[in-house]
């Protein structure tokens, strides 16, 4: 192999790891911990038999040094995986062993993009091998949706450390297995929800604690999303050359490969995703609950449809309104694909209206807009984004495997099933077309024909959901 300087190296691994739309500062801080609301055993399993499972039993993960090196393997290196990965192998110490998707195209793609840099790593198309190597101590997980859970469950089984990509499953019973296998094994599992790990949503939260904006009555969420629309309605066709599409589908109903249902695509498919509400909720969602220190919801009313594109390929709703209800306030979340005139002037966003001033929250910074009619004036101006969340949350992850701490992590595994949950309950009402109340007592829908329609999604394919 031809040798090149460290200087030539550093210097294309910079340009490489570049990341145009975030900002650049790094800043390893502290972040103030939620209460683990959503603590639930129950499971229901999918038909099928199970796939050979990693029962190592309880691992025991050893701190490391600061000088000990972390090896990662990478499950899906397509889209965000991809940006995991490159954001973790950033931070001194951590090196990129291995990586895996069921696309030849993008594993060749990926492996191009490495040699560059005069590394070579092993590829794989079976996620399972790659589990295998003794040598990798973590993984990131960047599947689509309905892959996340099974390859959680079993990177936990094979004593790795996961970084999993959100929302963490695709059903609540996903979500709480999930849970189950972390806490069994007790590794660190980070869930890629990255804005907890951003200095400006912390402050922000850390200053609706304060209590000034006055009793908060309604917490506005919305999601527009102009540059995300459904595919064009397309033929059924053989899968694109180097692609087994049998993998790709895993634990999802047998179907014929179909352009408008791949790659970017799935996010619009119940099979493999949750439209909006999963893809951008968790995020948005997550830091509603978080500013309001709330668990779950009482009832979910979710009202929508395919109301701006009716012919494109889509079976999640273009537009969605869901209404919770908590004891003391009610949470709205607003979702359109295809445009971007929110609330605010801003596409996306948190509002927390409280009665002496709102405060508008969104990944370009935090503002405290005075309420007219209060006699507590309270107002502060825009304050803008100061650090790369994404790197914050990837230095985060590594500092909880050195020091084997799972519960330092920005974003739990149990911080990410609460929301993911949350976010499933307003596609189950929307697909349901009932409201729904919620029996905290017992972690499950009110209605049992609900529980047995929605609460874990069915397994095909001789695959099953382990439960513990």
């Amino acid at each position: 192999m031809k040798s090149i300087s460290k200087e030539s190296v550093k210097k294309k691994f910079k340009s490489w790891c570049n990341f145009p739309n975030l900002i650049k500062n790094l800043n390893d801080t502290d972040f103030m911990k939620r209460k683990d609301f959503i603590k639930q055993a129950s499971l229901t399993t999918g038909a099928g038999l199970l796939l050979p499972s990693f029962s190592l039993g309880s691992q025991s993960h050893p701190i490391l040094g600061s000088n000990d090196r972390i090896r990662i393997g990478a499950i899906g290196v397509n889209g965000m995986g991809w940006a995991d990965t490159k954001a973790l192998i950033k931070i001194p110490g951590v090196e990129l062993v291995a990586i895996c998707d069921v696309d030849q195209n993008v594993l060749d793609k990926r492996k191009k993009e490495i040699e560059t840099l005069g590394l070579k790593v092993k590829s794989f198309s079976d996620y399972r091998a790659l589990l295998d190597q003794k040598n990798i101590d973590a993984v990131v997980i960047g599947t689509p949706d309905h892959w996340h859970a099974l390859m959680m469950i079993h990177a936990s089984e094979a004593g790795k450390h996961v970084y999993c990509e959100k929302p963490i499953g695709n059903s609540i019973g996903e979500c709480n297995a999930m849970v189950s296998a972390q806490e069994r094994y007790g590794n660190v599992v980070q869930v890629g929800q990255w804005q907890r790990s951003q200095q400006h949503f912390k402050d922000a939260t850390n200053f609706i604690a304060t209590g000034v904006l006055g009793p908060i009555r309604t917490v506005k969420v919305w999601c527009y999303q102009g540059w995300m629309r459904p595919a064009d309605q397309v033929a059924d066709s053989a899968p694109p050359p180097g692609v087994d599409y049998k993998s790709w589908l895993g634990p999802a109903p047998m179907k014929s490969f179909n352009a408008s249902r791949y790659h970017f695509h799935f996010r619009w498919f119940w099979d493999y995703a949750g439209g909006l509400m999963t893809d951008w909720g968790v995020h948005l969602l997550d830091y509603a609950l978080l500013g309001m220190q709330a668990s779950l919801p009482k009832s979910i009313v979710g009202l929508g449809g395919k109301f701006a594109y009716p012919t494109l390929a889509e079976e999640t709703p273009d537009t969605l309104t869901t209404l919770y209800e908590f004891d003391n306030f009610n949470l709205v979340w607003d979702s359109a694909m295809g445009i971007d005139n929110g609330s605010y002037g801003r596409d996306h966003g948190i509002a927390f209206v409280g009665n002496h001033a709102t405060l508008v929250l969104n990944r370009g910074g935090w503002e405290v807009i005075e309420e007219s009619r209060s006699k507590n004036k309270v107002a502060k101006p825009l304050v803008k984004p100061s650090d790369n969340g994404l790197e914050q949350h990837a230095l985060n992850f590594v500092k909880a495997i050195r020091e084997n701490a799972p519960q330092s992590v920005n974003c739990s595994i149990q911080q990410g099933a609460h929301v993911a949950t949350v976010a499933q309950m307003g596609n189950v009402s929307y697909r349901s077309g009932q409201k729904l109340l919620w029996d905290g007592a017992k972690g499950q829908f009110s209605d049992a024909k609900i529980n047995d329609q929605y609460f874990t999604n069915p397994y095909f394919n001789g695959y099953q959901l382990p439960k513990y």
